[in-house]
């Protein structure tokens, strides 16, 4: 949208003029109307960046970072949701005691801190939490295995799950989705697009599907994922639930004690649960034509970021309830190092594979397994 528009160099000459008193000469060839002529050709000008600039900071599409969340906030309400820390409890062993602060590292310089002090005997647990927010602290089981500095008593450390649950802060598109989202989607009391707002303005959560009278009457189910489009772990789950509708504590016949009371962002009389989304296990198998300037790891890394992309594009979405057998291939046949492939195989099928979401089931897709044969 253009604004403006009336200030032309025509127009504001003539404005110039006007303001100009008749005692004095103002036809064209005389030096005042030439003077002026070249004042309106430059106040035309900045009129035309002024446009330009209002056009920009108006619309959503062109705003990055905190111009951005302002421009979201004064309009939804809706604020850009934090990341969070990646955490773990690490298997030590030996006898000593772990204190809050002590650091322990994986081999690529990951690091991690204790959060709480710890006495080992024998073998036991001890938490700890990657230094730097975000998807910075995720590893692989068994990696984290360095002790930068010795701890009295213990003598091996290690990681026996994968870490998963650090989140990046939300990001510019992903922020400006649920922008478009909340303005498509209009909100009503308690409707099904209320209880998905909620859910997606958590710190944490990436997206979310409900299911109204899932259970009769007044029962609401909400899915949700992680910000990495996974499986929420049962702390984020819990605390979508206390903020949607908290249960409080249960009694002995198995009442809960604020459950459906309004205590949250729901109102009195909605009983809602909060799940996580299941894992679809994405298995892909191929043989590729390697470009010689990528070795096979190389050209797999490559392939494995793309498609984990696109999984976690379509999570939780409606439109897109199938892992598409095309795309994977389009994914692949792009991914730096593939000169070209055959013999794809999804989940040992040649065919999209579905992905239920339902309230009895409701998948997102995990890439798991990449192999890529020469």
């Amino acid at each position: 949208m253009a604004y403006y528009t009336d200030k032309t160099k025509d127009n504001l000459q003539i404005e110039l003029l006007s303001n100009v008193s008749d005692d004095y000469e103002k036809t064209v060839g005389y030096p005042l109307y030439d003077t002026l002529k070249s004042v309106a050709i430059e106040i035309a000008n900045i009129y035309t960046e002024l446009s330009n600039t209002r056009e920009s900071i108006e619309n959503v599409d062109n705003l990055t970072g905190a111009d951005l969340e302002k421009f979201v906030e004064q309009r939804t309400g809706l604020q850009r949701k934090l990341g969070t820390y990646a955490s773990t409890n690490l298997t030590v062993n030996g006898n000593g005691t772990v204190k809050a602060g002590d650091k322990f590292d994986t081999k690529a310089g990951v690091e991690f801190a204790c959060t709480a002090d710890t006495t080992i005997n024998g073998t036991g647990l001890v938490p700890v939490q990657a230094l730097e927010i975000g998807t910075y602290g995720n590893t692989p089981a068994n990696t984290i295995t360095q002790i930068p500095v010795t701890i009295a008593g213990i003598t091996s450390i290690t990681n026996l799950n994968p870490v998963i649950n650090g989140i990046d802060n939300e990001s510019d598109d992903s922020l400006r989705e649920r922008y478009y989202t909340y303005l498509r989607n209009p909100i009503t009391s308690n409707n099904e697009n209320a209880f998905i707002n909620w859910a997606e303005s958590i710190d944490g959560v990436g997206r979310a599907k409900a299911f109204g009278c899932w259970q009769g009457k007044n029962s609401v189910l909400v899915i949700i994922c992680n910000g990495n489009m996974q499986v929420a772990d049962q702390t984020l789950i819990d605390t979508a639930q206390n903020a949607i509708d908290p249960k409080g504590t249960q009694d002995s016949n198995g009442n809960w004690s604020t459950w459906g009371l309004g205590k949250g962002l729901a109102s009195a009389g909605s009983f809602a649960t909060v799940q996580s989304a299941v894992a679809k296990n994405i298995n892909i198998t191929a043989n590729i034509t390697l470009d010689t300037n990528y070795t096979l790891d190389e050209a797999k890394k490559n392939v494995s970021d793309y498609i984990t992309g696109y999984l976690q594009s379509i999570a939780l979405d409606e439109k897109n309830n199938y892992v598409s057998y095309a795309k994977v291939g389009n994914l692949i046949f792009n991914a730096a190092g593939i000169q070209d492939y055959s013999n794809l195989k999804i989940n040992e099928a040649i065919t999209n594979i579905p992905l239920s979401l339902t309230s009895s089931l409701c998948e997102i897709p995990i890439l798991g397994t990449v192999s890529l044969s020469v």
